[in-house]
């Protein structure tokens, strides 16, 4: 069964009044199924073989079970889309929902637009995309969980539930995710048994695009973006004006009229609202950032008087790299550099990067004039260097004049390097995506995976590996101003995460 990603429509056929002359008959067949559904569902099952799911809607199959989930549409780089996942665990902790954690998506496959010139793409928009993009990833077999890569433990073990996309798609949508699998335990999903495949509906109902009769209680779609809310929570500020407007020249120039304004989630979509009795809640992005004294939609702090949230809040605040990938580059820094290092991060190639190589060598400039001016260093200068600039075309750069100047001794790493290469396999071995959520009990792991199409690809790990080296620079770390990359790397630096 292919993962399409089509949203075509699907005819239902209608099955004619059950006679009233045998109830008792249809009552006596259909409650043991039902409660066959109900035990498989359960996160609690314990049946040694799954039944085969219903040929019925998804609506039907959710109603089945206890649990609420919450589905974003994650977009752009790597790092936009840990701190997408970082709000989404938060909101799904106040929302007492299990967060349905998406894989990496390629680096702008999906993009929002600009929520300070008030020019993003729909939420519903982006919900498709995101599903789109999914089965794309799935069919080339590149399917990479974000739990793969960044470690969750920390706040899956108590705070807040998750659960992985191939989990949910199996179970709910009947989709056959043999080839997003990469290990025995994904793989072992495949023994599900699903009667019909609803991707098609899934589709359609989670990114909210066509609009079903009969799904409120099913689906809810949230269609405020960061051009009309700000999402809050016990900030005595519900339904108050942000205070970040669009001014009235943009207002004329591009002919709009939004109004932003403050809305407490737990009031807004918690319980005894309508969005609380869906069994999921779909939400387009959940990126945020601050913004002229505001945040651009998520505003949630750490002086709630929820205990609980702000406990949250503050592990979140730090989600360290898979154990694999933190090893890799400790590892490089021990074995390879055998040093004191400096490390920078050039970003030269992408985006508002490539036309400031000037001030983004000054940096660098003027850290090394400080580090030779150093009495305490001798010897050579040895330097860590991450950039997406590929070493054939340092030529005629400051980067030539580094690497080729006796003073400094230049490392540098690629995606062939047996370090990088052995962190990929530990990661996709790991499946850690897969166990740090819910998973159906007894399930034939260690036989399914003769099942799967177990294809040769590996994540491509090589950005976090270099980031895992740049943590561990003794003599300082040099950034490119404005990339998040640069953010995550002083972060790791900041929590002391390389222990040499």
């Amino acid at each position: 069964m292919d993962w399409s990603g089509a949203g075509g429509g699907r005819r239902w056929r209608t099955w004619p009044p059950t006679p009233r002359s045998k109830p008792l008959i249809y009552l006596l067949i259909s409650l043991p199924l039902s409660l066959l559904l109900l035990l498989y569902l359960s996160p609690f099952t314990s049946l040694s073989s799954p039944p085969p799911l219903p040929s019925t809607s998804l609506c039907s199959r959710l109603s089945l079970s206890d649990e609420r989930f919450l589905w974003y549409a994650p977009h752009s780089g790597f790092t936009n889309q840990v701190g997408e996942l970082k709000n989404a665990l938060l909101i799904g902790a106040i929302l007492n929902r299990t967060v349905i954690v998406p894989p990496a998506l390629d680096h702008h496959a999906v993009a929002l637009g600009s929520c300070p010139k008030f020019r993003v793409s729909s939420p519903a928009t982006l919900r498709a995309a995101v599903w789109d993009h999914i089965m794309e990833l799935v069919r080339d077999q590149r399917y990479v969980s974000m739990a793969d890569i960044i470690d969750i433990s920390p706040v899956t073990a108590s705070m807040v539930r998750t659960i992985d996309f191939r989990v949910f798609a199996s179970i709910w949508c009947g989709q056959d995710i043999k080839k997003a699998c990469s290990s025995s335990m994904c793989c072992s999903l495949s023994t599900i048994k699903p009667v019909s495949d609803l991707s098609d509906q899934c589709r359609s109902l989670i990114s909210g695009l066509d609009t079903i009769k009969g799904t409120g209680k099913c689906i809810y779609t949230v269609e405020e973006d960061c051009r009309t809310t700000v999402w809050t929570y016990q900030q005595n500020a519900d339904e108050e004006l942000d205070s970040f407007q669009p001014d009235e020249s943009l207002k004329k120039k591009k002919n709009i009229s939004y109004v932003r304004t403050r809305k407490d989630v737990y009031r807004s979509l918690g319980p005894g609202t309508v969005a609380d009795r869906a069994s999921v809640l779909a939400f387009g992005t959940v990126f945020s950032a601050p913004y002229k004294g505001s945040q651009l939609y998520i505003d949630i702090h750490a002086s709630s008087a929820d205990l609980k949230i702000k406990n949250l809040i503050k592990k979140i605040e730090f989600l360290p790299f898979a154990s694999e990938i933190m090893r890799a580059g400790r590892e490089f820094a021990i074995k390879r550099i055998k040093g004191p290092f400096l490390c920078a991060q050039l970003r030269l190639l992408d985006g508002q990067f490539k036309n400031h190589w000037k001030g983004t060598f000054s940096a660098l400039k003027d850290k090394l004039k400080t580090l030779n001016q150093d009495s305490t260093i001798s010897g050579t200068i040895d330097i860590f260097i991450m950039t997406d600039l590929p070493k054939e075309n340092w030529t005629k750069t400051y980067l030539e004049e580094i690497d080729r100047d006796k003073k400094y001794k230049v490392y540098t790493l690629d995606e062939r390097d047996d370090l990088v290469v052995g962190a990929a396999k530990g990661v996709r071995k790991a499946e850690m995506g897969i166990k740090s959520g819910f998973f159906p009990r007894n399930l034939d792991v260690q036989g399914a995976q003769e099942s799967c199409e177990l294809g040769s690809y590996l994540p491509d790990v090589l950005l976090f590996v270099e980031q895992s080296v740049c943590s561990c620079a003794s003599l300082g770390f040099v950034g490119t101003a404005g990339s998040t990359i640069a953010e995550s790397i002083e972060l790791m630096r900041k929590n002391n995460v390389c222990d040499l």
